[in-house]
């Protein structure tokens, strides 16, 4: 089983390499990237299941070991984020398939693609802060040529944006690898973990305020936050649904394994409480500000991403476990709701509240896809968001965090408010403008226009990922178990440790 930790990373690079040789045929390029993904789903899964029944099982895939050498590891919470990651790349590379746009006018989608999925595997699997870096670097290569894609003005402005905000955040990333190199002598997470608590408080401290830095550019906390509304909503509906899923947990992902592993206590909690606060309150006054979908959605990630750092706050099994959840449903309701919206976009021709309406009577079925996540972004039970909210709520009760408890209810209630924006703008109520941006007459409504049906390979992935979040709220007992035992690991981090290196 541990040989099949390379798989994840080494698989798709090998299928970006072969799409490329079959770039002539575009079918061919698609069997390779859904064979490539479906066997990736299929990897993860065996994964999980054997670190669940056996613990933290780690590889050294150059032969070196550790801490000179690739190491690969994989506990309950790297392999559930990779189960996770892998079933919304297969559902949004359908989806892609299957939508007129960004896969269909460029030959060198699936490879980028495969490229940008082996970059987020080796991130979640990786036992070294270099190769995290690495791992970061390659997903984000990828991820600036898909931003892009179409060329369009507005993308390209705001694609350079995202560039340059990531660039900043990898040369940071560089300097704190150099620092903690210099300080201990190794980048390997294991060693780090024995190493750091023997340095001085004050270089413990800059370092994990660094670090925290680094992965707050990738993750969007407050105040790092500005790049992503304006850089996903230009992007074509599936990169910014895999970007809106995969791209910032993996942020997030990183400030837990190094927080929770090399720095425990060495950042106040209150530290924690206030960014969680001020990112939770930023994103969903920004959501209900604007009036286009798409950007509704962007700030609403922000948002939702504070209750994650809320739960790291509390570092209790309890917190910890919440916050996992909470990843898994954030990113099925995310990415649900991001392809979604781009069935909104491709049957009414507009993203913008006021451009489109009454597609409750037009297309039933897409009122029905957007309306299930949207409740579920706002913990309504019994779907999978109230089950992440409620056992972040319980946590914060438990340790008497009452302003952080009250601004996670007020943030809730103001998440329905801002679905509730988007479902009487674009369901209920008439579009007040043409697709020209010109006003209707006063009194005058609108005859419902024709528009396309969603082609079947849009509508499935979304349906799945639909299914997916009310499984998650009324099945949750099974995945909260799984999101406890990964929360014990993270608190006694003997097993990761011993597995990846450290004490040989």
């Amino acid at each position: 089983m541990n040989d099949l930790l390379a798989v994840p990373v080494v698989l798709p690079l090998l299928g970006a390499a072969v799409s490329i040789l079959v770039g002539r045929s575009r079918r061919a390029q698609r069997l390779v990237g859904i064979a490539v993904l479906s066997t990736l789903v299929g990897v993860a899964i065996a994964i999980l299941v054997a670190v669940d029944r056996d613990g933290t099982i780690a590889s050294d895939p150059g032969g070196w070991g550790a801490p000179l050498g690739i190491v690969l590891v994989a506990d309950r919470l790297s392999a559930l984020m990779l189960v996770v990651a892998s079933a919304m790349l297969l559902l949004v590379l359908l989806y892609a398939i299957g939508q007129p746009g960004a896969e269909r006018n460029h030959v060198g989608f699936q490879s980028v693609y495969l490229v940008l999925a082996a970059g987020v595997s080796a991130a979640f699997l990786t036992g070294d802060l270099f190769n995290l870096f690495v791992a970061i670097e390659m997903m984000l290569t990828a991820s600036y040529v898909l931003i892009t894609l179409g060329g369009k003005l507005e993308q390209v402005r705001a694609g350079m944006t995202y560039v340059v905000i990531s660039l900043l955040a990898s040369m940071l990333f560089l300097a704190a690898l150099a620092f903690t190199y210099a300080s201990t002598g190794t980048v390997n997470l294991a060693a780090l973990a024995e190493a750091i608590p023997q340095l001085p408080a004050g270089t413990r401290t800059a370092l994990a305020a660094l670090f925290l830095l680094v992965f707050g550019i990738k993750a969007a906390l407050f105040p790092l936050h500005f790049w992503l509304p304006d850089a996903y909503p230009t992007a074509p509906s599936p990169v910014t649904a895999i970007f809106a899923g995969l791209l910032t947990k993996v942020g997030v992902y990183a400030i837990f394994r190094t927080q929770t592993l090399l720095f425990r206590g060495d950042l106040p909690r209150s530290l924690f409480f206030v960014i969680a606060g001020a990112t939770m309150l930023v994103g969903v006054l920004g959501a209900i500000a604007q009036q286009d979908v798409r950007r509704i959605l962007s700030f609403n990630i922000i948002g939702q991403i504070g209750y994650m750092i809320a739960g790291l706050a509390l570092f209790t099994p309890l917190g910890l476990a919440a916050v996992i959840i909470s990843l898994v449903h954030h990113i099925v309701v995310k990415t649900g709701l991001f392809l979604a919206g781009g069935l909104i976009d491709h049957h009414g021709g507009s993203s913008r509240l006021s451009q489109v309406g009454g597609m409750v009577r037009t297309a039933p079925v897409i009122a029905i896809l957007f309306g299930i996540p949207a409740l579920a972004l706002a913990g309504i039970p019994p779907l999978s968001g109230f089950v992440s909210k409620f056992a972040l709520l319980d946590a914060l009760t438990e340790e008497r965090a009452w302003w952080m408890l009250g601004i996670g209810l007020l943030v809730g209630l103001l998440t329905l408010f801002s679905m509730v924006k988007i479902w009487l703008g674009v369901f209920w109520a008439p579009p007040t403008e043409d697709l020209d941006g010109v006003p209707y007459p006063e009194g005058v409504e609108p005859a419902a226009a024709a528009r396309p049906g969603a082609p079947l390979l849009m509508t499935v992935p979304t349906a799945v990922l639909v299914a997916a979040v009310v499984v998650i709220g009324v099945f949750g007992g099974p995945i909260f178990g799984l999101s406890e035992r990964a929360a014990a690991d993270l608190l006694d981090p003997t097993a990761y440790l011993l597995a990846s290196g450290a004490g040989r």
